[in-house]
């Protein structure tokens, strides 16, 4: 490879303005508020942007594709579940969840929430919810690390180790500078990288066939049942893939950026600006992965690598119908999906180590200069961790992401919810409900696995049901809590 290639002069160009960002970033972070929630000062755009970046990671431009590629249509209602799933978060929880933590004794994470909302004054609550976080998220970053070393591999031509290393520095060198600041701008610039990608693509897919009935042609002969959204899919696989949108919930690295918004005011327009964003890559990666089909039928002698690993499908159109300049800028796309997921674990787990156990159990009255620096230290222990998990690229560790996103949904979506609608609820109850929620998601993956059905279904509504029954059966909340309840209620009522 020469030392000129295009690709590699974008990506490394890509690199450096990442870590440019942060170095702004750094000078805007004066406290620990601002390190891990941007002092609470993100506007609209960015909110709905960096919200939407962290969400989707490299399934968008490579599973969701090759996914598609392999079974046609049917495959999109996974896409369907999200939609629907992250519209509901941005309807229900974003404005309500902005309030209440600022309510809350300013809480700047999950488990500060969780233990103020329900005076949890032996953090019991604290413990659970931090440990659910960093298990669940340490297989998190863990994933992206691979998926960011397969892709700088695959690029260009380097081990794995060495390439493991590289995606690893470039994402934790911003991180590590900038806090939320870093990871919420460099959010907002990946999110219009993936949508420049993910629209142009599929359109040069379909103008590259001289005629559109080509394709139709090209469809029938490579995917006969293409085109059927419901293909063999049973109910239960269709209700399994719908139920994807209900991780959403309980996500932490998506409910950080509600809870960091300058205002509730700029929740509403930042839920269009983040549904328009999800709807047009989503409906870009099926796109590209549905035509890709027709493209590949037409040249067969261009889909050896394609058929033998269908989620490189958008890489390969990629190299193949674009210029090399173009091609290093819609393949950077690639790289920032998972640049920008992994940041914001990256700062989540930062984030509970230090503020729900250094400062909560060790050091109570630290500075805030004192806790930046520590949730730097942070961001590089967990960041360590996950290079060591994704040093063997063969681990099952992208295999537990459905894990990770299934524990999270059960274990904190209905406390979530219900934590922010039902004053009557318990501290005993949110605490059974959270525990109920990832146990069942374990046992049922493990004993019921082969039901098909997919497990965050009946974790889900199994921490539902043990949420009200279990605070039914306690004493009901004291005064102090239900009274910081109704005001928060009343706060979010006043401002919409």
């Amino acid at each position: 490879m020469s030392s000129l290639d295009p690709t590699l002069i974008t990506f490394l160009f890509y690199i450096v303005a990442m870590i440019a960002i942060g170095l702004m970033a750094y000078r805007a972070t004066s406290n620990f508020s601002d390190y891990i929630l941007g002092g609470r000062r993100l506007g609209s755009f960015v909110t709905a942007l960096s919200a939407g970046a962290s969400d989707m990671s490299g399934w968008l431009l490579m599973g969701l594709p090759g996914a598609i590629y392999l079974s046609g249509l049917s495959e999109m209602w996974i896409a369907i579940g999200l939609i629907i799933g992250a519209w509901l978060n941005w309807l229900l929880v974003a404005g309500r969840l902005r309030v209440h933590t600022e309510v809350q004794n300013n809480a700047l994470t999950l488990p500060d929430y969780f233990s103020n909302r329900f005076n949890d004054q032996k953090k019991i609550l604290r413990i659970v919810s931090a440990f659910v976080i960093l298990i669940f998220f340490a297989i998190y970053c863990a994933s992206g690390m691979v998926a960011g070393a397969r892709l700088f591999e695959s690029m260009f031509g380097i081990s794995y180790s060495t390439a493991l290393w590289i995606s690893a520095v470039a994402t934790i060198s911003y991180v590590f500078i900038g806090g939320f600041l870093a990871v919420s701008w460099t959010d907002t610039i990946q999110a219009g990288l993936m949508i420049f990608a993910l629209l142009l693509t599929p359109l040069v897919v379909i103008l590259s066939f001289s005629d559109l009935s080509q394709i139709s042609i090209a469809l029938d002969a490579a995917r006969p049942h293409a085109t059927d959204v419901l293909g063999n899919l049973s109910f239960v696989a269709i209700i399994s893939l719908l139920a994807w949108g209900l991780g959403y919930f309980g996500q932490p690295h998506i409910l950080v950026r509600f809870m960091a918004a300058d205002s509730v005011k700029s929740i509403p327009n930042a839920r269009r600006i983040g549904m328009t964003w999800m709807i047009l890559c989503l409906g870009g990666a099926v796109a590209a992965g549905f035509f890709g089909i027709a493209y590949f039928q037409q040249h067969p002698e261009l889909a050896a690598v394609v058929n033998a690993n269908p989620e490189t499908v958008f890489m390969e159109l990629t190299k193949i119908l674009f210029n090399p300049w173009v091609a290093g800028i819609v393949l950077a796309a690639i790289l920032a999906a998972v640049m920008s997921t992994l940041s914001c674990q990256l700062l989540v787990c930062s984030s509970t180590l230090t503020e729900d156990f250094y400062k909560a159990f060790l050091r109570k009255n630290a500075s805030q200069k004192e806790l930046v620096w520590v949730g730097r230290l942070m961001v590089l222990a967990i960041a360590l961790l996950a290079i060591y998990m994704a040093g063997n690229p063969e681990s099952k560790v992208l295999g537990l992401v459905a894990y990770a996103w299934a524990g999270f949904g059960a274990a904190f979506g209905p406390l979530i919810i219900l934590s922010l609608f039902w004053k009557r609820m318990t501290l005993n109850g949110a605490l059974a409900g959270m525990v109920v929620g990832a146990v069942m998601v374990i046992v049922w993956k493990n004993v019921w696995g082969d039901t098909g059905l997919y497990e965050i279904v009946p974790g889900f509504i199994c921490s539902l049901i043990a949420i009200v029954v279990v605070s039914l059966m306690g004493k009901a909340p004291s005064k102090d809590v239900t009274d910081r309840f109704e005001q928060a209620d009343q706060l979010y009522k006043d401002s919409v």
